[in-house]
């Protein structure tokens, strides 16, 4: 690869984890949701700058072309981070059902609580 080829990959690590970062520190992003982007941007960073890395893990694993090696990291690190957001969006379905389910039961509550005070307000006034 060209050195412009290998200078944008290391631009292109350091944006990442950068963008990343940043929006830990302004709590726009909570750590839990970091790691798998922090991971990555770390992975890119390394095969920036040390590219035989790549080709020695492609050979390791029985990779042909190191590029492949590359997709297959990145639609896994992906896949895990869907799979992350499943499990954290199902649980915050459960907790939104579970409020609602609160709330109308806390209503009616209510609902029948003023009906029983106006109901003695009005033998009271009599």
């Amino acid at each position: 690869m060209s050195v412009p080829s290998y200078v944008f990959g290391i631009l292109a690590a350091l944006t990442t984890l950068g963008v990343v970062i940043e929006m830990l520190r302004r709590r726009r992003l909570r750590e839990r949701h970091a790691v798998w982007w922090l991971i990555a941007g770390s992975l890119a960073l390394i095969i920036g700058i040390f590219p035989s890395i790549l080709d020695w893990a492609a050979t390791l694993i029985g990779v042909g072309q190191p590029t492949n090696l590359v997709f297959f990291v990145s639609i896994a690190i992906l896949f895990l981070v869907c799979i992350q957001h499943s499990s954290e969006l199902t649980d915050l379905e459960n907790k939104t059902r579970t409020l609602a389910e609160m709330s109308a039961l806390q209503d009616l509550r209510i609902r029948e609580l003023e009906g029983a005070l106006g109901g003695r307000a009005a033998e009271d006034s009599h």
